[in-house]
């Protein structure tokens, strides 16, 4: 467990308590508040030095016995105080409880960080939303492969790097003639922004690819040699060479299967085909980065939906049907003759920012992204995503079916790259509502009444 320690604390609420405390004679350190993660999230980041600004003192709990990513917030206590079990969650000296790393940021940060008038509040806020939404995917579908976390896709890597090239052009505009962000100081919307484009400096972001977008590099390397900064990220390194994908990192990462009687030495050359093929090697021994230790802290291994008693629902059943057949007359009918309502559950999704939304071939790429990160959930779950609307105008919008009665992003960290920029509400499947908006998602057809703008496309994830 590790305390980031104060420097003046000027947080009111806290300042208020521990001058009691100091009064009573106590120390501060019985006031820290905690922030539980997995060790070296990036997201942490961003209240950790906010933080700094402040002078609050917190305290990280993300190693055992504290805290276990992948055990300790699947228990009951955590998940009462932090429903999603998401990371990073903070904890209040009073029992104040907030997920979500932005929000924690904006609570434990000072009015400096927050803005100190309405205008520049509102332009932190944008800044904040443009990071989750415009950077966190194509970093995360760029940068991913490299560290073996995902499987290299050429298309993919080509698309999220345009798309890294147009937020880079944006912020060297905007940056041509200001030091920071928003107004004249540090505030959340550069500790945002910083923490979100982290990985691709130190990744892939090499001197030629970096070249045209000297502004946002000066930025860039003004905020990291922050006292603050460094007090949290350490010596942050630009990469000199760009990062390609990792496919021994990859098979190192990926779940081990069994391989029965294979073992017998009697065959010299079935063990050379074997070789051939890249099987899962064994646990790395060298240092991991913060994402792969995210990831090896996960219980990949073994199947996250064993402890549900077994469905008779086949979703494979079901996408044949709805590939190969009539969605109407058969896909959909196999689907409601079959569905089992308590080994499966129904969602309706949709997108937070639509007033961000421009072009809507920019607005699909989104869905295409998040499908691709989503990759390893393509087993258990089912999807009919569209979008609404023309451009400047659109929204996206989609129903999901998830094995098990919860949300399964939170079964993995690298699955909560996208969701989190959509709202969820869970649908009575013996309702009409839920009916009604199965058939009109997967169908393409339908009034749309909860988007209330004309369907543009769609695509299905399965």
């Amino acid at each position: 467990m590790e305390t980031i320690q104060p420097k003046g604390l000027t947080h009111v609420g806290s300042c208020f308590q521990a001058a009691i405390f100091y009064m009573l004679g106590f120390t501060i350190w019985s006031l820290q508040q905690t922030l539980y993660t997995y060790p070296d999230n990036w997201r942490a980041y961003k209240p950790l030095i906010a933080a700094q600004y402040s002078g609050l003192p917190i305290k990280v709990a993300s190693t055992p016995p504290e805290f276990q990513f992948g055990v300790t917030n699947k228990t009951p206590e955590f998940l009462k105080k932090f429903p999603l079990g998401k990371v990073p969650a903070f904890e209040d000296i009073d029992g104040f409880c907030l997920f979500e790393s932005s929000a924690i940021a904006h609570y434990v940060g000072n009015d400096e960080l927050r803005g100190t008038s309405r205008l520049h509040q509102a332009h932190i806020i944008q800044w904040v939303s443009f990071a989750e939404s415009h950077i966190v995917p194509p970093a995360s579908a760029w940068v991913f492969p490299t560290l073996g976390i995902m499987q290299f896709n050429k298309q993919a890597t080509e698309q999220a790097k345009e798309e890294v090239k147009h937020v880079l052009e944006t912020l060297d505009t905007h940056l041509q003639t200001r030091t920071f962000l928003v107004g004249e100081r540090i505030t959340l919307a550069d500790i945002n922004v910083v923490c979100s484009l982290l990985w691709l400096y130190k990744q892939v972001l090499d001197p030629s690819f970096r070249q045209p977008y000297g502004n946002v590099t000066r930025w860039f390397v003004t905020c990291v040699n922050q006292p603050q900064f460094r007090a949290v990220l350490g010596e942050v390194k630009l990469c000199d060479k760009m990062a390609q994908f990792d496919a021994k990192k990859f098979a190192e990462l990926q779940p081990k299967k069994e391989t029965p009687k294979k073992e017998k030495p009697s065959k010299e050359p079935k063990k050379e085909k074997e070789e051939k093929k890249p099987p899962p090697a064994p646990a790395p021994e060298e240092e991991m980065d913060e994402a792969d230790q995210a990831l090896a802290a996960e219980p990949k291994s073994k199947d996250p939906y064993t402890h549900l008693p077994k469905s008779a629902f086949v979703m494979d059943e079901f996408k044949r049907k709805y590939s190969n057949e009539d969605t109407l007359t058969v896909a959909l009918p196999h689907f409601w003759d079959h569905f089992d309502k308590e080994g499966w559950s129904i969602w309706y999704a949709e997108y937070r920012f639509p007033g961000e939304l421009t072009q809507t071939f920019m607005s699909c790429n989104l869905i295409t992204g998040m499908f691709q990160r989503l990759d390893r959930l393509r087993k258990t779950a089912f999807a009919s995503v569209i979008l609404s609307g023309t451009n400047n105008d659109s929204t996206i919008s989609g129903v999901w079916v998830f094995r098990g009665q919860d949300l399964a992003f939170t079964l993995s960290e690298d699955w909560q790259i996208d969701y989190e920029s959509y709202t969820w509400r869970k649908l009575d499947p013996d309702s009409e509502e839920c009916k009604t908006l199965v058939k009109e998602y997967f169908l393409w057809e339908g009034e749309f009444k909860l988007v209330g703008k004309p369907f543009n496309q769609g695509k299905i994830f399965k």
